[in-house]
């Protein structure tokens, strides 16, 4: 049962369907809908007393066990909830329900750390007399309700008070891994750097098609399903350009409309795979009635994240399966820089790259340089990574004009010639 008050800047019915899908994709079968208009939420009930009242009615008649909201419930709210109803009832807001969906999903030591942290830090305000069955075994994950190294309860300590401080323990030490997390990916982004590799950040939308294009791109195999949040992962692979120039390309976490604030916080290591990268691949679902409404959220978020400056690319995908030419001509008068692609089928690929290509080339910074002779290495880089334009051997060194990409400016900054 879906359950939505609060005004949206998408229409009430269309987030109710992403509610729909992000509930099928938990394993939640949907029996019914209930909606009200208010200004403002209830701070109790977040719905209005009278709505509580059919919510009861219709959840007894639906037998429903399971009532999602369409929006996150405030601690004081999902009590307030689980008290109009006689037997239990699980009150599920939109923020628990996609944590769980990241939790399903992430199958690396790093993403199961980044949802499990998420997971507590939106558990610890809601912890009530009744949550005091915490699992006991050491190192156990929020995904599967473990939490680690419970001891022994002190004297005048309730069982509340032990739970609250052990979640808070596990936080800090999630946040500890974390962070170790976070350096070993600077250590790989500086390799990366060091061998001249400029990166594009795939973003986009929930199931816009980034792993599929990844995988058309690259061979990769990365996991490519009709679903939300299929792949959490961040998965990075080389490509060549039509120029013969290779970059790796770098498919992200899908976003989408209220994305809970812990996620983005958990997730910080994984997005800055985004803030780091030299350019953004923005996938648009062309078949998506709200296409608009979804680019404008990762937009969003890309400037929550302070990258909406960023050289981007459009593409607009699965064109392969909008029969009417008019749709795409509307979408390009929306979109008039983009490039229109099918992933699935490999179309329109070639102009993809190209226009990576010639973005990344319009990124390029002019420098001149006197490099000396024992840096042949980073000549070799301004070749192979920049655009010579100008070069003269002397006594002190190789003097060279050209472009080089934002990242390589701090390398040669001590050679830079005013």
């Amino acid at each position: 049962m879906e359950i939505t008050s609060r005004p949206s800047p998408w229409p009430l019915e269309d987030s109710l369907d992403e509610l729909e899908q992000l509930a099928r994709t938990a394993g939640i079968a949907v029996v019914g809908r209930l909606t009200q208009r208010l200004d403002h939420p209830n701070p109790a009930t977040f719905i209005g007393s009278g709505k509580v009242e059919e919510l009861v009615a219709l959840r007894a008649a639906l037998d429903a066990d399971v009532i999602l909201f369409d929006d996150e419930l405030s601690p004081r709210q999902q009590r307030e909830l689980e008290r109009a109803f006689d037997d239990e009832i699980k009150i599920i807001d939109r923020t628990a329900l996609i944590l769980d969906i990241f939790a399903r999903h992430a199958h690396t030591r790093e993403g199961a750390l980044q949802v499990e942290l998420a997971q507590y830090e939106y558990r610890l305000p809601r912890l009530t007399r009744a949550w005091t069955h915490l699992a006991r075994q050491a190192g156990g994950s929020a995904g599967r309700g473990g939490i680690g190294g419970v001891g022994l309860r002190g004297p005048g300590e309730t069982q509340l008070e032990v739970d609250r401080r052990e979640i808070n323990r596990r936080i800090a030490q999630l946040r500890r891994d974390l962070e170790e997390v976070r350096r070993h990916r600077e250590l790989h982004r500086r390799h990366r750097r060091r061998a001249g590799l400029p990166v594009v950040a795939i973003v986009g939308y929930t199931n816009a098609g980034k792993s599929t294009l990844l995988n058309a791109l690259s061979g990769a195999n990365v996991v490519a399903a009709d679903q939300l949040f299929a792949t959490l992962d961040p998965t990075t692979r080389k490509v060549e350009l039509p120029g013969g120039r290779q970059i790796l390309f770098t498919d992200t976490v899908g976003f989408i409309q209220k994305l809970p604030t812990q996620l983005v916080a958990a997730f910080r290591a994984t997005l800055e795979e985004v803030t780091e990268a030299d350019v953004l691949l923005h996938i648009v679902d062309i078949t998506h009635k709200l296409a608009l409404e979804q680019a404008a959220t990762v937009g969003e978020v890309l400037r929550s994240l302070g990258t909406a400056d960023k050289p981007t690319v459009i593409a607009l995908n699965k064109i392969d399966l909008v029969p009417d030419p008019e749709v795409v001509a509307d979408a390009l008068r929306i979109f008039p820089e983009a490039v229109t692609i099918s992933a699935l089928k490999g179309r329109g690929l070639d102009d993809l790259l190209a226009r990576v290509e010639e973005v990344l080339q319009g990124s390029m910074v002019p420098v001149r340089v006197l490099l000396p002779y024992s840096e042949a290495e980073l000549l070799h880089q301004l070749h192979e990574r920049g655009s010579v334009e100008w070069e003269k051997h002397t006594k002190e060194g190789t003097v060279v004009e050209g472009r080089v990409p934002p990242w390589l400016l701090a390398r040669l900054e001590g050679y830079r010639m005013r």
